[in-house]
Protein backbone atom coordinates (compact mmCIF):
# COMPACT_ATOMS: atom_id res chain seq x y z
CA UNK A 1 0.00 0.00 0.00
CA UNK A 2 1.46 3.34 -1.02
CA UNK A 3 2.25 5.86 1.69
CA UNK A 4 -0.50 8.37 2.27
CA UNK A 5 -2.95 6.97 -0.30
CA UNK A 6 -5.20 4.37 1.23
CA UNK A 7 -8.45 3.14 -0.19
CA UNK A 8 -11.42 4.25 1.92
CA UNK A 9 -12.80 1.18 3.63
CA UNK A 10 -15.50 2.63 5.88
CA UNK A 11 -17.62 5.70 5.30
CA UNK A 12 -18.57 8.01 2.44
CA UNK A 13 -17.23 11.30 3.81
CA UNK A 14 -15.13 13.37 1.40
CA UNK A 15 -11.35 13.53 1.87
CA UNK A 16 -11.11 16.05 4.18
CA UNK A 17 5.96 23.68 18.04
CA UNK A 18 4.68 23.56 21.18
CA UNK A 19 4.64 27.18 22.35
CA UNK A 20 3.17 28.85 25.41
CA UNK A 21 -0.15 30.61 24.84
CA UNK A 22 0.17 34.26 23.92
CA UNK A 23 -1.96 36.87 25.65
CA UNK A 24 -4.71 37.84 23.23
CA UNK A 25 -5.01 41.53 22.41
CA UNK A 26 -8.33 43.06 21.30
CA UNK A 27 -8.58 44.51 17.83
CA UNK A 28 -7.83 48.25 17.94
CA UNK A 29 -10.79 50.58 18.04
CA UNK A 30 -12.10 51.36 14.57
CA UNK A 31 -9.90 48.74 12.98
CA UNK A 32 -10.10 45.14 11.90
CA UNK A 33 -7.49 42.44 12.10
CA UNK A 34 -5.13 42.12 9.15
CA UNK A 35 -5.84 39.81 6.27
CA UNK A 36 -4.55 36.26 6.68
CA UNK A 37 -0.87 35.75 6.02
CA UNK A 38 -1.41 32.07 5.35
CA UNK A 39 1.41 29.84 6.46
CA UNK A 40 4.43 32.06 6.03
CA UNK A 41 6.79 30.69 3.42
CA UNK A 42 4.62 27.66 2.73
CA UNK A 43 1.57 28.06 0.46
CA UNK A 44 -1.69 27.15 2.16
CA UNK A 45 -2.22 24.18 -0.14
CA UNK A 46 1.12 22.60 0.72
CA UNK A 47 1.03 19.12 2.20
CA UNK A 48 3.78 20.12 4.60
CA UNK A 49 5.98 23.06 5.51
CA UNK A 50 9.73 22.71 4.94
CA UNK A 51 10.47 22.18 8.63
CA UNK A 52 7.75 19.63 9.35
CA UNK A 53 7.24 15.93 8.76
CA UNK A 54 3.71 14.64 8.44
CA UNK A 55 3.49 11.01 9.60
CA UNK A 56 0.43 8.91 8.87
CA UNK A 57 -1.18 6.22 11.02
CA UNK A 58 -4.02 4.18 9.56
CA UNK A 59 -6.22 2.14 11.92
CA UNK A 60 -8.77 -0.32 10.54
CA UNK A 61 -11.00 -3.06 11.83
CA UNK A 62 -9.39 -6.46 11.71
CA UNK A 63 -11.77 -9.25 10.73
CA UNK A 64 -10.81 -12.73 11.87
CA UNK A 65 -14.00 -14.65 11.14
CA UNK A 66 -17.55 -15.09 12.36
CA UNK A 67 -17.93 -15.03 16.11
CA UNK A 68 -14.39 -13.76 16.72
CA UNK A 69 -13.73 -10.86 19.03
CA UNK A 70 -13.67 -7.40 17.44
CA UNK A 71 -10.13 -6.23 16.78
CA UNK A 72 -8.14 -3.60 14.93
CA UNK A 73 -4.89 -3.37 12.99
CA UNK A 74 -2.43 -0.52 12.45
CA UNK A 75 -0.17 0.54 9.57
CA UNK A 76 1.97 3.70 9.51
CA UNK A 77 4.38 5.73 7.39
CA UNK A 78 6.89 8.48 8.10
CA UNK A 79 9.68 9.95 5.97
CA UNK A 80 13.09 8.79 7.15
CA UNK A 81 11.68 5.99 9.31
CA UNK A 82 11.01 2.39 8.29
CA UNK A 83 7.42 1.68 7.28
CA UNK A 84 5.35 0.24 10.15
CA UNK A 85 3.73 -2.80 8.50
CA UNK A 86 0.14 -3.74 9.11
CA UNK A 87 0.11 -5.16 12.64
CA UNK A 88 -2.56 -6.72 14.79
CA UNK A 89 -2.59 -9.17 17.68
CA UNK A 90 -3.94 -9.92 21.13
CA UNK A 91 -3.30 -6.33 22.24
CA UNK A 92 -5.53 -4.99 19.47
CA UNK A 93 -8.87 -6.32 20.68
CA UNK A 94 -11.59 -3.69 20.96
CA UNK A 95 -11.05 -1.94 24.33
CA UNK A 96 -14.51 -0.90 25.50
CA UNK A 97 -13.46 0.68 28.81
CA UNK A 98 -10.94 3.30 27.66
CA UNK A 99 -13.02 5.65 25.54
CA UNK A 100 -13.00 9.24 26.77
CA UNK A 101 -16.79 9.11 26.88
CA UNK A 102 -16.12 7.69 30.35
CA UNK A 103 -14.34 10.92 31.38
CA UNK A 104 -16.88 12.67 33.57
CA UNK A 105 -17.36 13.33 37.25
CA UNK A 106 -20.13 10.76 37.59
CA UNK A 107 -18.35 8.11 35.53
CA UNK A 108 -15.29 5.94 35.97
CA UNK A 109 -12.94 7.49 38.57
CA UNK A 110 -10.43 9.53 36.56
CA UNK A 111 -7.40 7.71 37.96
CA UNK A 112 -8.88 4.34 36.98
CA UNK A 113 -9.67 5.51 33.45
CA UNK A 114 -6.18 6.99 33.08
CA UNK A 115 -4.55 3.78 34.27
CA UNK A 116 -6.70 1.74 31.85
CA UNK A 117 -5.50 3.92 28.96
CA UNK A 118 -1.92 3.55 30.13
CA UNK A 119 -2.23 -0.26 30.21
CA UNK A 120 -3.76 -0.23 26.72
CA UNK A 121 -0.86 1.95 25.56
CA UNK A 122 1.62 -0.67 26.76
CA UNK A 123 -0.12 -3.24 24.58
CA UNK A 124 0.66 -0.91 21.64
CA UNK A 125 4.40 -1.00 22.41
CA UNK A 126 5.38 -1.71 18.79
CA UNK A 127 3.52 1.38 17.62
CA UNK A 128 4.73 3.62 20.45
CA UNK A 129 8.32 2.53 19.76
CA UNK A 130 7.85 3.44 16.10
CA UNK A 131 6.41 6.86 17.05
CA UNK A 132 9.42 7.47 19.28
CA UNK A 133 11.71 6.66 16.34
CA UNK A 134 9.80 9.30 14.38
CA UNK A 135 10.31 11.77 17.24
CA UNK A 136 14.02 11.00 17.27
CA UNK A 137 14.25 11.51 13.51
CA UNK A 138 12.23 14.73 13.27
CA UNK A 139 12.13 16.32 16.71
CA UNK A 140 9.60 19.06 17.31
CA UNK A 141 8.73 19.21 13.61
CA UNK A 142 6.90 15.87 13.73
CA UNK A 143 3.18 15.92 13.02
CA UNK A 144 0.90 12.90 13.08
CA UNK A 145 -2.43 12.37 11.33
CA UNK A 146 -4.51 9.40 12.48
CA UNK A 147 -6.99 7.86 10.07
CA UNK A 148 -9.08 5.74 12.43
CA UNK A 149 -11.74 3.78 10.56
CA UNK A 150 -12.80 1.52 13.43
CA UNK A 151 -15.50 3.41 15.32
CA UNK A 152 -14.00 1.93 18.51
CA UNK A 153 -13.53 5.30 20.33
CA UNK A 154 -9.77 4.69 20.54
CA UNK A 155 -8.19 7.61 22.46
CA UNK A 156 -5.12 8.19 20.27
CA UNK A 157 -4.42 11.62 21.73
CA UNK A 158 -4.07 9.90 25.13
CA UNK A 159 -1.78 7.11 23.86
CA UNK A 160 1.00 7.03 26.47
CA UNK A 161 4.47 7.25 24.94
CA UNK A 162 7.35 5.91 27.02
CA UNK A 163 10.19 8.28 27.78
CA UNK A 164 13.60 7.72 26.19
CA UNK A 165 15.84 9.57 28.70
CA UNK A 166 19.10 8.81 26.91
CA UNK A 167 17.73 10.51 23.78
CA UNK A 168 16.09 13.39 25.65
CA UNK A 169 12.54 12.27 24.82
CA UNK A 170 9.88 12.96 27.43
CA UNK A 171 7.12 10.48 28.01
CA UNK A 172 3.41 11.23 28.23
CA UNK A 173 0.24 11.43 26.16
CA UNK A 174 0.82 11.60 22.41
CA UNK A 175 -1.40 14.69 22.06
CA UNK A 176 0.74 16.62 24.56
CA UNK A 177 4.03 15.72 22.87
CA UNK A 178 3.24 15.86 19.13
CA UNK A 179 0.90 17.87 16.90
CA UNK A 180 -1.92 15.37 16.31
CA UNK A 181 -4.79 15.56 13.83
CA UNK A 182 -7.39 13.09 12.63
CA UNK A 183 -9.21 12.63 9.35
CA UNK A 184 -11.76 10.38 7.64
CA UNK A 185 -11.64 8.21 4.49
CA UNK A 186 -8.17 9.28 3.36
CA UNK A 187 -5.31 11.40 4.64
CA UNK A 188 -5.69 15.18 4.09
CA UNK A 189 -3.47 16.60 1.36
CA UNK A 190 -4.34 20.30 1.59
CA UNK A 191 -3.89 22.78 4.42
CA UNK A 192 -6.44 25.59 4.63
CA UNK A 193 -6.43 29.03 6.22
CA UNK A 194 -10.08 29.96 6.88
CA UNK A 195 -10.66 33.59 7.77
CA UNK A 196 -13.71 35.70 8.55
CA UNK A 197 -16.46 36.03 11.11
CA UNK A 198 -17.92 33.56 13.61
CA UNK A 199 -21.32 31.98 13.01
CA UNK A 200 -22.58 30.64 16.32
CA UNK A 201 -25.46 28.64 17.76
CA UNK A 202 -25.91 28.66 21.54
CA UNK A 203 -28.30 26.62 23.64
CA UNK A 204 -29.57 28.67 26.63
CA UNK A 205 -27.57 26.44 28.99
CA UNK A 206 -24.40 27.45 27.13
CA UNK A 207 -25.22 31.04 26.22
CA UNK A 208 -22.15 32.29 28.10
CA UNK A 209 -20.03 30.76 25.35
CA UNK A 210 -20.81 33.93 23.38
CA UNK A 211 -18.23 35.68 25.56
CA UNK A 212 -15.50 33.73 23.74
CA UNK A 213 -16.09 35.84 20.64
CA UNK A 214 -16.72 39.33 22.01
CA UNK A 215 -13.82 40.90 20.12
CA UNK A 216 -14.62 39.24 16.81
CA UNK A 217 -17.28 39.74 14.19
CA UNK A 218 -19.91 37.18 15.04
CA UNK A 219 -23.51 36.32 14.28
CA UNK A 220 -25.42 34.73 17.15
CA UNK A 221 -28.30 32.27 16.82
CA UNK A 222 -30.57 30.74 19.42
CA UNK A 223 -32.89 28.99 16.95
CA UNK A 224 -31.42 25.86 15.38
CA UNK A 225 -33.40 26.08 12.10
CA UNK A 226 -32.32 29.65 11.37
CA UNK A 227 -28.73 28.73 12.26
CA UNK A 228 -28.67 25.75 9.91
CA UNK A 229 -30.28 27.81 7.15
CA UNK A 230 -27.38 30.26 7.48
CA UNK A 231 -24.94 27.46 6.68
CA UNK A 232 -26.41 27.50 3.18
CA UNK A 233 -26.39 31.29 2.75
CA UNK A 234 -23.39 32.08 0.56
CA UNK A 235 -24.42 35.74 0.29
CA UNK A 236 -23.15 36.23 3.85
CA UNK A 237 -19.69 37.55 4.67
CA UNK A 238 -16.83 35.08 4.88
CA UNK A 239 -17.04 32.75 7.86
CA UNK A 240 -13.86 31.54 9.55
CA UNK A 241 -15.46 29.58 12.37
CA UNK A 242 -18.79 27.84 12.92
CA UNK A 243 -19.31 27.27 16.65
CA UNK A 244 -22.08 25.25 18.31
CA UNK A 245 -22.44 25.32 22.10
CA UNK A 246 -25.29 22.88 22.66
CA UNK A 247 -26.34 19.43 23.78
CA UNK A 248 -25.50 16.23 21.95
CA UNK A 249 -26.49 12.61 22.50
CA UNK A 250 -25.00 9.29 21.39
CA UNK A 251 -26.81 6.00 21.14
CA UNK A 252 -26.73 2.74 19.22
CA UNK A 253 -29.88 3.78 17.34
CA UNK A 254 -29.24 6.25 14.53
CA UNK A 255 -32.35 8.31 15.31
CA UNK A 256 -30.93 8.96 18.80
CA UNK A 257 -27.72 10.58 17.56
CA UNK A 258 -28.60 14.24 18.08
CA UNK A 259 -26.95 17.65 18.01
CA UNK A 260 -28.91 20.67 19.30
CA UNK A 261 -32.05 18.54 19.10
CA UNK A 262 -31.58 17.69 15.43
CA UNK A 263 -31.00 14.08 14.44
CA UNK A 264 -28.13 12.76 12.33
CA UNK A 265 -30.61 12.42 9.44
CA UNK A 266 -31.68 16.07 9.80
CA UNK A 267 -28.07 17.17 9.31
CA UNK A 268 -27.37 14.61 6.61
CA UNK A 269 -29.98 16.28 4.37
CA UNK A 270 -28.17 19.66 4.47
CA UNK A 271 -25.70 21.05 1.93
CA UNK A 272 -23.97 23.61 4.19
CA UNK A 273 -22.53 25.41 1.15
CA UNK A 274 -20.93 28.09 3.32
CA UNK A 275 -18.41 25.55 4.65
CA UNK A 276 -16.94 24.55 1.29
CA UNK A 277 -16.83 28.15 0.06
CA UNK A 278 -14.81 29.34 3.05
CA UNK A 279 -13.00 26.15 4.22
CA UNK A 280 -14.57 26.97 7.57
CA UNK A 281 -13.34 25.45 10.83
CA UNK A 282 -16.22 23.90 12.82
CA UNK A 283 -16.17 23.61 16.62
CA UNK A 284 -18.86 21.39 18.12
CA UNK A 285 -18.89 22.00 21.86
CA UNK A 286 -21.44 19.28 22.50
CA UNK A 287 -21.36 15.95 24.30
CA UNK A 288 -20.20 13.05 22.11
CA UNK A 289 -20.01 15.23 18.97
CA UNK A 290 -16.87 13.38 17.84
CA UNK A 291 -18.19 9.83 18.22
CA UNK A 292 -19.32 7.53 15.42
CA UNK A 293 -21.99 4.87 15.12
CA UNK A 294 -21.41 1.87 12.85
CA UNK A 295 -24.80 1.61 11.19
CA UNK A 296 -26.20 -0.26 8.21
CA UNK A 297 -29.94 -0.30 8.82
CA UNK A 298 -30.63 1.60 5.60
CA UNK A 299 -28.67 -0.84 3.46
CA UNK A 300 -25.20 0.64 3.60
CA UNK A 301 -22.79 -0.06 6.46
CA UNK A 302 -20.52 2.81 7.47
CA UNK A 303 -19.60 5.07 10.35
CA UNK A 304 -22.15 7.85 10.97
CA UNK A 305 -21.41 10.93 13.02
CA UNK A 306 -21.69 14.71 12.97
CA UNK A 307 -17.98 15.15 12.27
CA UNK A 308 -18.42 13.07 9.12
CA UNK A 309 -21.30 15.29 7.93
CA UNK A 310 -19.50 18.60 8.45
CA UNK A 311 -16.31 17.37 6.78
CA UNK A 312 -18.22 15.86 3.86
CA UNK A 313 -19.92 19.21 3.31
CA UNK A 314 -16.60 21.02 3.02
CA UNK A 315 -15.49 22.09 6.49
CA UNK A 316 -11.75 22.76 6.55
CA UNK A 317 -11.52 21.04 9.92
CA UNK A 318 -13.49 20.16 13.06
CA UNK A 319 -12.84 20.39 16.79
CA UNK A 320 -15.16 17.88 18.46
CA UNK A 321 -15.63 16.08 21.75
CA UNK A 322 -15.19 12.37 22.36
CA UNK A 323 -17.14 12.61 25.62
CA UNK A 324 -19.30 14.78 27.86
CA UNK A 325 -18.77 18.54 28.07
CA UNK A 326 -21.36 19.52 30.65
CA UNK A 327 -19.43 20.04 33.86
CA UNK A 328 -17.44 23.10 34.85
CA UNK A 329 -14.02 21.54 34.21
CA UNK A 330 -14.92 20.71 30.60
CA UNK A 331 -16.30 24.23 30.04
CA UNK A 332 -13.08 25.78 31.30
CA UNK A 333 -11.18 23.54 28.88
CA UNK A 334 -13.22 24.51 25.80
CA UNK A 335 -12.74 28.18 26.67
CA UNK A 336 -8.99 27.64 26.78
CA UNK A 337 -9.15 25.83 23.46
CA UNK A 338 -11.10 28.61 21.75
CA UNK A 339 -8.81 31.30 23.18
CA UNK A 340 -5.62 29.49 22.19
CA UNK A 341 -6.78 28.55 18.70
CA UNK A 342 -7.97 32.08 17.90
CA UNK A 343 -5.29 34.20 19.58
CA UNK A 344 -2.46 33.47 17.11
CA UNK A 345 -3.73 33.22 13.52
CA UNK A 346 -0.37 32.00 12.23
CA UNK A 347 -0.13 28.99 14.54
CA UNK A 348 -1.77 25.82 13.15
CA UNK A 349 -4.80 24.58 15.04
CA UNK A 350 -3.08 21.25 15.79
CA UNK A 351 -0.13 23.10 17.36
CA UNK A 352 -2.44 25.23 19.51
CA UNK A 353 -4.17 22.13 20.87
CA UNK A 354 -0.83 20.50 21.58
CA UNK A 355 0.29 23.58 23.54
CA UNK A 356 -2.85 23.39 25.71
CA UNK A 357 -2.43 19.69 26.40
CA UNK A 358 1.28 20.12 27.16
CA UNK A 359 0.49 22.80 29.74
CA UNK A 360 -2.23 20.70 31.37
CA UNK A 361 0.10 17.68 31.40
CA UNK A 362 2.81 19.71 33.14
CA UNK A 363 0.29 20.80 35.79
CA UNK A 364 -0.80 17.17 36.15
CA UNK A 365 2.79 16.09 36.82
CA UNK A 366 3.40 18.94 39.27
CA UNK A 367 0.24 17.86 41.09
CA UNK A 368 1.66 14.40 41.66
CA UNK A 369 0.54 12.48 38.57
CA UNK A 370 -1.97 9.66 38.92
CA UNK A 371 -3.21 9.40 42.52
CA UNK A 372 -4.83 6.58 44.42
CA UNK A 373 -8.58 6.97 44.69
CA UNK A 374 -8.47 7.43 48.46
CA UNK A 375 -6.31 9.38 50.89
CA UNK A 376 -4.79 8.05 54.10
CA UNK A 377 -8.02 8.78 55.96
CA UNK A 378 -9.99 6.60 53.52
CA UNK A 379 -11.86 9.50 51.85
CA UNK A 380 -12.03 10.00 48.10
CA UNK A 381 -9.18 12.26 46.91
CA UNK A 382 -11.32 14.79 45.07
CA UNK A 383 -8.61 17.39 44.49
CA UNK A 384 -6.09 15.09 42.84
CA UNK A 385 -8.79 13.20 40.92
CA UNK A 386 -9.87 16.54 39.46
CA UNK A 387 -6.28 17.09 38.34
CA UNK A 388 -6.47 13.84 36.31
CA UNK A 389 -9.88 14.77 34.96
CA UNK A 390 -8.54 18.06 33.57
CA UNK A 391 -5.87 16.17 31.65
CA UNK A 392 -8.45 13.72 30.28
CA UNK A 393 -10.66 16.63 29.17
CA UNK A 394 -7.75 18.24 27.34
CA UNK A 395 -7.31 14.98 25.42
CA UNK A 396 -11.06 14.50 24.89
CA UNK A 397 -11.34 17.43 22.47
CA UNK A 398 -10.12 16.10 19.11
CA UNK A 399 -9.10 17.91 15.94
CA UNK A 400 -9.95 16.68 12.46
CA UNK A 401 -8.02 18.53 9.77
CA UNK A 402 -4.66 19.08 8.16
CA UNK A 403 -1.91 19.63 10.77
CA UNK A 404 -0.86 22.92 9.10
CA UNK A 405 -4.32 24.47 8.81
CA UNK A 406 -4.79 27.80 10.60
CA UNK A 407 -7.63 30.14 11.57
CA UNK A 408 -7.91 33.91 11.42
CA UNK A 409 -11.04 35.62 12.76
CA UNK A 410 -12.14 39.10 11.78
CA UNK A 411 -11.98 41.64 14.60
CA UNK A 412 -14.94 43.96 15.06
CA UNK A 413 -15.09 47.66 15.79
CA UNK A 414 -14.91 48.29 19.52
CA UNK A 415 -18.26 49.27 20.98
CA UNK A 416 -20.22 47.84 18.07
CA UNK A 417 -22.77 45.27 19.25
CA UNK A 418 -22.57 41.93 17.51
CA UNK A 419 -25.62 41.10 15.38
CA UNK A 420 -28.07 38.70 16.96
CA UNK A 421 -29.84 36.59 14.40
CA UNK A 422 -32.13 33.65 14.34
CA UNK A 423 -35.37 32.66 15.91
CA UNK A 424 -36.33 31.68 19.39
CA UNK A 425 -36.20 28.26 20.95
Amino acid sequence: MAEGRVRPIRGPAASAAQAPPVRRTPAPEGARTAQPRGLGAAPVDAARAPDTTYARIRVARHHTGAGAAEAFGVEAWCDGVDHFPYTTGSGQLRPRDIGLGHARRSGTPPSELFRSIRRWSKYQHQLTSWINRCRLAHGDGLQIVVLDQTGFDLPWEALDLPAVPEAGLRGGPLGALVDVARWLDDFPDRAVAPNGAVLGFFHPDMSRDQEFFEQYEHRTHFGIESFLNNLDDVTEQRTGLVYMGCHGTFDHELSKLTLAGGTWADYDDLDMRLLSRDDTLVCLNACHSGRFLDYGGDGRQYLRGFTQIFLRNGAGGCIVSAGEVGDSEARVMIRRIVDTVTEDPDRPVAGALRAIRAGVHDTFLIGGGVPMMVRDDGTFDTRRQRNVLRLLYSLMFQYYGHPLSTLRLTGRHQGTPAPREGGGL
